[in-house]
């Protein structure tokens, strides 16, 4: 039987999401913890992948057991689960799918979010990337509507990655004020390429301090080079928040 488990996780103390061979991984952390609850080896597979320190609001991974779960043992298997893992990883919810059912490739739509602050904060330092600058939010926003036209997202890919194509589909792409020198940036689209979401706040950054234009934004969007574009922005500034299933893959 297969089960699609959603979680979350401050990626502070990991090495990303995937296995690592010289570092800690939340994969890891977590096959770990099921292996031991369900007596036996249990492998994860992930929705994607985030790197070291990115964190994740909502994660999903699929994982196979012999056993035919109902809803209520998966409520206490959830429980279990979260009674053994660290503080910084947390399970929300377990549920039954289709057999052929796949976190990753299954997925529909993926949502970031990427958090700015122009102030020291001591609660947002781990989780917000503070901005020295004073950032023109709405050129970065005049900027960031060109997202929503383009395919081809080569310059914010990667360089040596083993992708077979870095077509995606961005439908949403907008920067907003949550409080007074607080501001995010969310992202959606089907798929996202290695790097790319910090690859593009970093290059919106120079837009928005003046340092590069619209129409030269637009210019690195057409090379198609990753060497074109800005620097990545940090990764703590990085949040997943949703990932989007058909309805038709739940049991």
């Amino acid at each position: 039987m297969r089960y699609f488990v959603y979680f979350s996780y401050d990626g502070s103390n990991y090495h990303g999401w995937q296995r690592q061979p010289n570092g800690t991984s939340v994969q890891q952390t977590m096959e770990e913890a099921f292996s031991t609850i369900l007596s036996c080896p249990t492998a994860l597979t992930g929705a994607g992948r985030t790197d070291t320190g990115v964190h994740a609001a909502m994660m999903v991974a699929h994982f196979d057991a012999a056993a035919d779960y109902d809803t209520a043992q998966l409520d206490r298997l959830a429980l279990r689960l979260n009674s053994f893992m660290p503080a910084d990883i947390a399970i929300r919810r377990i549920v039954k799918v289709q057999d052929t059912a796949h976190a990753r490739f299954d997925a529909i739509s993926r949502t970031y979010q990427y958090h700015v602050v122009d102030h020291k904060d001591v609660f947002l330092n781990r989780y917000a990337t503070r901005v020295r600058s004073d950032l023109d939010y709405n050129l970065m926003n005049q900027a960031a509507a060109l997202l929503t036209q383009t395919h081809d997202f080569a310059s914010f890919c990667k360089l040596h990655t083993d992708v077979k194509t870095t077509l995606c589909d961005v439908s949403y792409a907008r920067w907003s004020q949550l409080e007074p020198g607080h501001y995010v940036f969310t992202i959606t689209a089907d798929r996202f390429l290695r790097n790319m979401v910090r690859a593009i706040v970093g290059t919106l950054l120079d837009v928005g301090t003046h340092k590069m234009s619209i129409e030269q934004f637009g210019n690195i969007i057409e090379r198609h080079h990753r060497t074109a574009a800005g620097q990545s922005a940090p990764a703590q500034g990085l949040l997943l928040t949703d990932i989007q299933y058909p309805e038709e893959i739940f049991a």
